[in-house]
């Protein structure tokens, strides 16, 4: 059917107010689509899973690849939950033991990537040669025991049969190997340990790497735990942790005195690549690195470690790897899901580079006559990379060597060595939690200047969250399917249609019958587009007063609202990928939560009704369910024009709160900047009603207000006037001004 502009002529009005049609009920006019019928909205599409399809297109230009970097760099640090990024702790260094051989050194190290956690490893140095060296980074991936690593029979004689492996010491323990073989080559190598392998015991394996199911006693609103909403909300997961131990490993090569600063390099194999690629994406520090066996349009990492929410939304690993563009790289492909790399990615990375006048800076090994691995052949192809870009000069083949095992390797004893403990889990995100909220809170009440600071940073985080992109007008157009003059107004619905995020939305407009006043109203309600009628199927009381008064009314149904909803019943659990582990970030890494696609609805509907040919005087925002007008705080936050004028009834709903992973209400992120009344803050200096909070819970709010001078625009916060008496009120005040 044709999509018909909404009022194309001024004498629309008057030609629909003249029609005349008997009802039963107002409730009649307002179905959109025939029953059992939903609209033809893109986001009802099955959810995007790790195993999908992430293919990157390389820019037209380097000014919009500037761009495009910059805002993707920018979705890592959120998601990882690392912007802000969080303050550095001390250290704390320490060499527990070291071995010297002929040519190298190995010693034993740990240092608190925050305090009480620790990061351990092995650093490896040359012997015999003049500092200062470059350094490199190993994280490892999800090999047994990770630097403990020993390969069984069956895998050390396929190695070796296969050529992979030449040497059996190598092939018994690959990561090893490598970092023993840059030291020869006259570099430092931080080998470090994955949460939960080898010494990195505080948070456990089957926590870290295995999560399967939610755990009740761990998902409080005060003392949660990993995977819970509420570590959710914070943006707190296993994998910005596993990020942030790289980020402070790179701080420990950078204080030794024998490595040179500029030339930093990070290499790690599967697992290990996904770190080697995202803290290369976002440290500046690294000037050359090796992703083996893991950059791919495939298969984006299966593990808890390799997932948080956010993370892969409208982005993908080959993205990630382009953002290092355009300093020097090396990647490895094989008989795994790296096996189309070759013509599917690599092709369009190598094409990015080129067009940064760096073609030469990005090579592909691609042996897939192997297994997954990072094997001898792969191995020499890193060497090869590290020893031109640092100008080692050095050769590249590698020699025997003397395997350490567990005993000679390890940075505990069995006097101080730490377990899990579901108390230090805790302990770990409260402080982590604290730590962001000093440094998010004091800007939040601060002074100007530091408003400003967290305005600016919760605009950008919020452009992450919620994934809003403002339509151009011509993006935005109302199919009108139902007309109906009322007996006090005329109700127009039809579906919303917003071409920018392929959304169709249910909603009508109420128009008084007398002469509309220029002010209109997005009513918002947990009933969609119906929550502006009673169980009788007559307006609701508040309703039909501002109607009366001159003031239209818009409704909608979000997503999953109303004629969304076959079965005419609230969405109660979210829809998710078909993965047996609760983890939110299966779902979440790759598609934005309801929350957030209901803020975007919020926003479409704002953008049509501000942009229609019959320009409004004001548009107002009313949300008297408290988890609506929780939304709303969010749409006013991130699009500050979008409303002239809100009535929000909280009750102090805050995202923190949500206690299901599945909830509609979950916005991950939602708490980290200053939750509700943080959002609030921002709504400053529009002409703002809140209902349902604390005087402490206020502060924020009128504080934003004060600094602005905009004290009168935060009204009757207190005030026992009904919400549509205040807008009628505030709205009759301005006309008379």
């Amino acid at each position: 059917m044709r999509r018909t502009r909404f009022f194309s002529r001024a004498g629309t009005l008057l030609v629909l107010a003249c029609m005349a049609v008997s009802l039963a009920h107002a409730q009649d006019a307002t179905r959109v689509l025939p029953a059992g019928q939903t609209p033809d909205d893109a986001r009802l599409a099955p959810p995007k899973d790790l195993n999908g399809y992430f293919p990157f297109t390389p820019p037209a230009s380097v000014a919009e690849w500037n761009v495009r970097a910059e805002a993707v760099r920018t979705q890592l640090k959120v998601a990882l939950g690392l912007w802000p990024m969080p303050p550095k702790t001390p250290l704390n260094y320490e060499v527990v033991g070291r071995r010297e051989f002929e040519d190298y050194a190995v010693s034993n190290v740990r240092f608190e990537s925050v305090p009480g956690l620790f990061v351990t490893g092995n650093l490896y140095e040359p012997i015999g040669k003049e500092a200062p060296f470059p350094g490199v980074l190993c994280p490892h991936g999800h090999w047994a025991n990770g630097r403990y690593y020993v390969a069984d029979e069956k895998a050390l004689k396929e190695q070796l049969e296969s050529g992979g492996e030449t040497d059996v010491v190598a092939a018994e323990n690959p990561i090893q190997a490598r970092s023993v073989h840059l030291a020869r080559m006259g570099c430092v190598v931080l080998q470090v340990d994955m949460l939960g392998y080898a010494d990195s015991q505080q948070l456990s394996f089957d926590l870290v790497h295995k999560f399967a199911k939610q755990r009740p006693a761990m998902n409080t609103i005060e003392r949660w735990g990993f995977f819970s909403p509420q570590a959710e909300s914070h943006l707190q997961s296993v994998m910005g942790l596993q990020i942030w131990n790289c980020i402070r490993s790179l701080d420990v090569l950078e204080s030794l005195s024998s490595v040179d600063k500029t030339r930093l390099g990070v290499t790690g194999a599967s697992g290990g690549a996904t770190q080697t690629m995202l803290v290369s994406a976002i440290d500046p520090r690294v000037a050359a690195c090796f992703p083996a066996v893991m950059v791919s349009t495939a298969m984006q990492g299966g593990c808890t470690c390799e997932n948080c929410s956010l993370l892969r939304v409208g982005t993908g690993n080959v993205e990630f790897a382009a953002l290092f563009a355009p300093k020097p790289q090396g990647l490895t492909s094989a008989d795994d899901w790296t096996v189309e790399f070759e013509t599917k990615g690599f092709p369009d990375l190598k094409k990015l580079y080129g067009l940064l006048d760096a073609e030469q800076r990005v090579q592909l090994t691609a042996r897939t006559e192997f297994g997954h691995n990072y094997n001898a052949i792969a191995r020499k192809a890193m060497y090869e990379l590290f020893n031109k870009e640092f100008g080692l000069n050095a050769s590249i083949e590698e020699k025997p060597f003397q395997r350490l095992g567990i005993e000679e390797l390890s940075v505990w004893t069995d006097e101080n060595r730490p377990s899990y403990k579901p108390e230090f889990e805790r302990d770990l995100l409260q402080a982590l939690t604290k730590q962001s909220d000093q440094q998010i809170q004091p800007l939040l009440v601060g002074n100007s200047d530091s408003f400003g600071k967290y305005r600016q940073m919760v605009d950008q985080a919020l452009e992450v969250i919620v994934g809003w992109e403002e339509p151009a007008v011509d993006q935005l157009d109302f199919d009108v399917k139902n007309k109906q003059q009322q007996e006090d107004f005329l109700l127009i619905a039809g579906l919303l249609h917003n071409d920018q995020n392929k959304s169709q939305l249910p909603a009508l407009f109420l128009y008084p019958s007398g002469n509309w006043n220029g002010h209109t109203v997005l009513w918002l309600s947990n009933d969609g587009k119906s929550g502006v009628f009673d169980e009788g199927g007559r307006l609701k009381s508040e309703v039909a007063k501002l109607v009366s008064s001159g003031i239209s009314v818009a409704a909608v149904d979000m997503i999953y609202q109303g004629e969304f909803r076959p079965d005419g019943q609230p969405l109660k659990q979210t829809p998710s990928v078909e993965n047996e582990r609760e983890a939110a970030a299966y779902t979440l890494g790759y598609n934005h939560s309801v929350a957030a696609q209901r803020i975007q609805d919020i926003l479409s509907m704002a953008a049509f009704m501000r942009n229609h040919d019959r320009k409004p005087k004001s548009i107002g925002l009313v949300a008297l369910d408290p988890n609506m007008a929780a939304l709303g705080s969010v749409a006013i936050a991130l699009q500050a024009d979008a409303f002239d004028f809100g009535v929000l009834k909280t009750n102090g709903f805050r995202f923190g709160h949500v206690d299901s992973i599945r909830s509609p209400d979950l916005l991950p992120g939602g708490a980290k900047y200053g939750d509700v009344p943080g959002f609030l803050a921002m709504a400053s200096p529009m002409l703002l009603r809140v209902l349902g909070e604390d005087e402490e819970s206020e502060k924020p709010v009128r504080l934003a207000y004060q600094r602005e001078g905009k004290q009168a625009m935060l009204t009757d916060m207190d005030s026992d006037v009904s919400p549509v008496d205040w807008i009628m009120n505030q709205l009759s005040a301005v006309a008379t001004q």
